[in-house]
């Protein structure tokens, strides 16, 4: 990371963390704010890495034999209320249409927060023999929750997802299932946004409305909040029995399938931010930054250093780099602080005395190093500090996550390292709602997951002293 700041008007983040990612968010260009209250603007170079992300992970669905549909955003009132405890769990959260041109209408409409209870009704009408099964579908869309309070990615009334839903034959298959999107949301992270995840079930208390269990993967922020950053949802038959979804099997007898959801949103954005960002401003993952490197050429008045700029961007592109050249007037020095502001993992510096000596200076984002390369070695070396500033971003993360995660034996223990520490606290808990309830009220800690990595840390739950039965992370999460 360049330790000199260069950026004076983005707030030092440990002067005053949420004013510095707001200040990155804005001076960055990603987003702005609209006429209304929570919704915001995704700019051209935000909404340009939310594309990266869609196209990976659009892939990575495909690869397990997901299709893109898209449904209707208005719901029924009638229909959202055939999940009761689906419905009561949005229920605060919704928007309705109440008026269409001068009519108003006989029914409310909700504009979707989510989309299963669409799902179903179309499932209903398309599921009617064990060889329409499984059904994987996935859709990318807005949703609107109607959020009291808002932050730029992390919390918006409207905001842009994926939402995957599936129907199955049997119970081991939707399991399957679950289980498998959460390992992809995990892969994806890790693998391409260099954030470290611990995987995990959600408490009953934390799992998703009508749901039976809740996965999810939890990183870690700069700060050392808890960022949920994807969940995968088995709903078992709950819902196919509320909407009469059933099939034929192949004993020619009736069944209900079994159903899965999963989602991840433009909240990841924000968890890039603020797991690798400085005070500089952004640091993007080069396997989903915009530019993976920009040309700066110096002194680019004089002869022949802008074709030299121009004729190496070429190289690179034809190499397969995501390449931007900035040919504007403003100073090299400028030019060099708004692309680091900006996030671009690689700089490429090239002047008059680099082009006699056919070189080139080569700047990495994340630790600011400088190196001296020789042009015709650009097509080999370029992608091998793509890579090293990738899994540097990584190593980075993880050791925030590691150093950052403490054991706790009692209740006054885990409140006293949350706040001499931050981070996770991992504790032995009994499964009682009345200790998750506690740790919150006392200790300012939610639970973030009980993760698949279990621990044996003692036998009694660290809140109320009786027999444990699992392993669990508290954190303060966004």
């Amino acid at each position: 990371m360049a330790k000199d700041k260069k950026v004076e008007q983005i707030t030092d983040m440990e002067t005053d963390f949420a004013q510095w990612y707001t200040d990155v968010c804005k001076k960055a260009e990603l987003i702005d704010y609209s006429g209304v209250k929570g919704m915001f603007i995704y700019r051209p170079y935000g909404y340009a890495i939310w594309e990266n992300i869609q196209r990976i992970l659009d892939a990575m669905f495909k690869e397990k034999g997901h299709e893109n549909l898209y449904m209707p955003m208005l719901i029924p009132e009638s229909l959202l209320q055939k999940e009761k405890d689906h419905v009561e769990g949005f229920a605060p959260e919704c928007a309705w249409v109440t008026v269409g041109g001068q009519d108003k209408l006989e029914e409310r409409l909700c504009i979707r927060p989510t989309s299963e209870t669409l799902f179903c009704e179309h499932f209903r009408y398309i599921i009617h023999s064990w060889r329409d099964l499984p059904k994987l579908y996935n859709q990318w869309c807005s949703v609107l929750r109607w959020e009291k309070t808002s932050r730029p990615f992390l919390r918006h009334r409207e905001f842009l997802w994926q939402e995957g839903h599936t129907m199955h034959a049997s119970q081991e298959e939707a399991m399957r299932e679950t289980e498998q999107q959460l390992d992809v949301y995990a892969d994806f992270c890790e693998n391409y946004l260099a954030m470290p995840v611990v995987r995990g079930q959600k408490t009953d208390k934390e799992k998703f409305s009508g749901a039976e269990r809740t996965y999810a993967i939890e990183c870690m922020m700069h700060d050392r909040k808890a960022l949920q950053a994807g969940t995968s949802h088995y709903f078992g038959d709950g819902f196919s029995r509320a909407f009469d979804i059933h099939y034929t099997d192949k004993n020619n007898q009736q069944s209900f399938p079994f159903q899965t959801s999963w989602g991840l949103s433009t909240r990841l954005i924000g968890g890039i931010i603020m797991t690798h960002g400085d005070n500089n401003g952004l640091v993007l993952p080069p396997r989903v930054a915009p530019t993976q490197l920009v040309v700066i050429p110096v002194a680019m008045h004089k002869e022949g250093v802008l074709d030299a700029a121009r004729a190496v961007a070429n190289r690179l592109k034809d190499a397969g780099i995501r390449v931007k050249i900035d040919e504007s007037e403003q100073s090299p020095g400028w030019k060099f602080a708004e692309h680091e502001m900006k996030g671009v993992p690689l700089r490429l510096e090239l002047g008059p005395k680099d082009i006699e000596q056919a070189q080139c200076v080569l700047v990495r984002r994340d630790s600011g190093e400088k190196r001296f390369v020789a042009l015709d070695e650009l097509e080999t070396l370029v992608p091998q500090l793509l890579e090293a500033v990738q899994q540097g971003l990584f190593d980075k993360a993880k050791k925030n996550l590691t150093d950052n995660t403490f054991p706790a034996q009692s209740l006054e223990e885990a409140k006293r390292l949350q706040e001499e520490n931050g981070g996770f606290i991992k504790t032995m808990w009994c499964g009682e709602e009345a200790c998750e309830l506690r740790m919150k009220e006392e200790a300012g800690m939610s639970s973030r997951c009980m993760p698949f990595a279990q621990e044996h840390l003692g036998e009694h739950c660290a809140i109320c002293g009786k027999p444990a039965k699992k392993m669990i992370y508290w954190g303060v999460a966004y």
